[in-house]
């Protein structure tokens, strides 16, 4: 018997993604899964593809029903986590997929989502420097946003190494559908979403606070795109260099010493860009650098599964750190293709 785990929301496209994360983790053991709406229901009903727990029944989401747990993921809308992980007992530890409790300013959140701020949690992305082992002693992880982790993944160890101005930091990214969660919208429909790209919260996404307090970066400017493709994100990020004369081999050589030893987050050989499809259905996360020939401004654009490592991956990923196991346990750095 492994660890007991639950999953709160697992009627979502997250919840799901995790569920099919855990089905093949060899130390994690899913005791219970709920959902709102879909309470009731035989979980084979509303994610067909998972087989491995096709029978097993979607409960609702209580204190009750969670704290069979010793750890829960909490893949909820944001702002529903917080009362909900109040409520549970201190000896569950938590994995909140949702925007609750990343931020630390709570003028920011009030800014970008607004509401009451519930606090701040242990950011959960490991790449960053010293944030493995407060993970690893946490109690409470604030899982990474999906945008969040493929431009902080980019970004963070150049300005950390003095190379790009961080007042000048600009960011266009498009996301897969699935991003933008399960529940029936509009404009999300196939019709309006085929042969079609659009940008949305045009400097307003409130992915843009977490990723300058994770990053140090002080301005930025983010325009997310909707693609129309399932899953995935791929992000294009420019600075402008701290001196003349840097080159992409120069960046490139910044990347590759900060992650040199991570499992999950692989720096491209030069004249290979990242692919979305590449990273379908992994943890993983592809970079690769660039400077303008035109302005001198540094390019870096990153893809990963938002669903991945952008969201299910990454929080069976902090799990895994929080239980004492292997990091990557239950994890692919390896996408699937065609």
């Amino acid at each position: 018997m492994g660890v007991r785990v639950a999953v709160a929301g697992a009627s979502g496209y997250a919840g799901g993604e995790l569920l099919r994360l855990l089905a093949a983790h060899p130390g994690l053991d899913v005791v219970a899964a709920t959902a709102h709406g879909q309470a009731g229901v035989p979980l084979g009903q509303v994610h067909p593809q998972l087989v491995s727990y096709g029978d097993l029944i979607l409960g609702n989401t209580t204190v009750d029903e969670l704290a069979k747990a010793e750890l829960v993921f909490l893949a909820l809308p944001h702002g529903a986590s917080a009362g909900l992980a109040a409520q549970l007992p201190s000896s569950v530890k938590i994995v909140d997929l949702g925007a609750d409790f990343r931020l630390r300013d709570a003028a920011a959140w009030q800014r970008y989502y607004g509401g009451s701020h519930a606090g701040s949690w242990t950011y959960g992305l490991p790449e960053l420097p010293g944030q493995r082992a407060e993970i690893a002693a946490a109690d409470r992880v604030a899982n990474t946003g999906c945008y969040a982790v493929a431009v902080i993944l980019a970004l963070a160890p150049l300005i950390a190494a003095g190379l790009i101005e961080p007042t000048d930091v600009v960011v266009v990214a498009s996301s897969g559908t699935s991003g933008a969660g399960r529940s029936a919208k509009a404009n999300l429909l196939g019709s309006e979403v085929m042969s079609d790209l659009s940008a949305y919260k045009v400097g307003a996404h409130q992915h843009v606070p977490e990723i300058l307090q994770a990053t140090g970066a002080e301005t930025l400017s983010m325009t997310p795109v909707l693609a129309p493709m399932p899953r995935g994100i791929l992000a294009a990020v420019t600075a402008r260099p701290t001196t003349a004369g840097v080159t992409a081999e120069d960046v490139l050589a910044v990347l590759s010493r900060a992650y040199a030893d991570e499992p999950f987050v692989h720096v491209l050989l030069a004249g290979r860009q990242p692919h979305t499809a590449a990273t379908f259905g992994s943890n993983s996360a592809h970079l690769q650098a660039a400077v303008d020939l035109s302005s001198g401004r540094v390019i870096l654009t990153s893809a990963i599964d938002n669903l991945g490592k952008g969201a299910a991956g990454q929080a069976v990923q902090n799990a895994n750190l929080m239980l004492g196991m292997d990091e990557t346990a239950g994890l692919s750095a390896n996408g699937v293709a065609p």
